[in-house]
């Protein structure tokens, strides 16, 4: 079990069966109507293999949420809009609105090198931490490879903490993708690295900066950056589970939060994760020139990418903001846009055949509907 169990946590960290029902948001106005689109899609997860599935949607009047299948399985639990489940990639927009309130408070430099303020941790095998700027980190053009690939050989990965400089050292242990700025590549290793860039500009790691800065500020009450060795998602919550070809079904709710870390370990739900969304966009968290450089964005695999940020073009007409997350037990997206739209989407495992669950439809969907 330690090596499924590693196998998939590290192929994860580098971004579910039922009766379909509608749940009503409690002290929410009631739907405007069956969201049958939605819930098309969500049955459409469902039927493809993943136990459960949820949409939350709302919008500066109304919330509401469907779901199709089940939190836990043999089970009749469908998930809801305030279980609490492992947001993987997500992370990102925390980390990268952390490092900008620095930025704005004179105590990191956009394009200052990563030398500057982590000295001697970006050397050798083709690596110069005086050539990758902060804001290269932010927007995956650093270069830096990932260091989920060695992961996905260690047996016991999920069986113990991580310090980040060992992350950090294996994703360096493979030389560079590109030049610095020359390229594109989702880099998880990146992001252990702005979590220790934050931790040196504050004293404080990086948890602690979001819980201070963003969760506490912004009554996110079921958010959290869980500790190293807390392995639980404390409070109510679904199941995570996965199957590898020809195994059985396994709950793999249980994560080393320390593996993903500043990459991908925050635990939240679709009101918390909307409700930043909303505060980060109306401009309550960073400067406006600050929230501009976020959402300034370069061609990216999956579409444009900012700084921590992707851009969602919406076919009703727009852009949608917001983060993807791919992690052991649950596939998530969030996304908002700049009027008050925001939906959450999450599955409890992946698919059938082992691909996780493309969300894109359904956030589109969510959102178009309630233009």
């Amino acid at each position: 079990m330690a090596t499924r169990t590693t196998r998939l946590v590290a192929g994860s960290v580098a971004l579910a069966v039922g009766t379909a029902c509608l749940t009503a948001v409690p002290a929410a106005a009631q739907p405007r109507h069956d969201h049958a689109d939605v819930q098309s899609i969500v049955d459409g997860y469902v039927a493809a293999g993943v136990p459960g599935a949820m949409v939350y949607s709302r919008d500066r009047r109304t919330q509401w949420t469907v779901s199709s299948g089940t939190a836990e399985i043999g089970v009749d639990d469908p998930i809801r809009p305030w279980d609490r489940v492992r947001v993987a990639s997500n992370t990102k927009m925390f980390v990268a609105t952390v490092v900008l309130q620095l930025v704005g408070e004179a105590r990191v430099a956009l394009d200052a090198p990563v030398e500057r303020y982590l000295p001697g941790l970006v050397r050798g095998n083709g690596y110069d931490g005086n050539r990758i700027t902060v804001r290269q980190l932010l927007r995956h053009t650093s270069g830096m490879a990932d260091y989920v690939a060695d992961v996905l050989a260690d047996p016991i990965a999920n069986d113990h903490p991580w310090r980040p400089e060992e992350l950090v050292a294996i994703g360096l242990s493979h030389p560079p993708l590109f030049a610095p700025g020359a390229g594109w590549a989702y880099s998880n290793t990146g992001y252990i690295v702005l979590g220790m860039l934050v931790e040196a500009a504050t004293g404080e790691d990086v948890g602690t900066q979001i819980t201070d800065r963003l969760i506490r500020p912004l009554g996110l009450h079921e958010t959290s950056y869980p500790k190293t060795g807390d392995r639980s998602i404390r409070g109510p919550h679904p199941h995570g589970y996965y199957a590898f070809p020809g195994q059985p079904v396994t709950d793999f709710t249980q994560l080393e939060p320390s593996l993903p870390g500043a990459a991908g370990s925050l635990i939240s739900t679709g009101p918390d994760l909307t409700r930043f969304l909303g505060a980060l966009l109306s401009g309550r968290l960073l400067r406006g020139d600050l929230l501009a450089e976020m959402r300034t964005v370069v061609p990216a695999e999956g579409g444009s990418y900012g700084l921590g940020i992707r851009e969602i073009p919406l076919p009703c007409g727009g852009s949608a903001w917001g983060h993807g997350g791919n992690i052991i037990g649950f596939d998530t997206a969030s996304a908002a846009t700049r009027d008050g739209r925001a939906v959450f989407v999450v599955a409890n495992g992946h698919q059938a055949d082992g691909a996780p669950v493309d969300m894109r439809g359904a956030v589109e969907t969510a959102l178009c509907e309630d233009e």
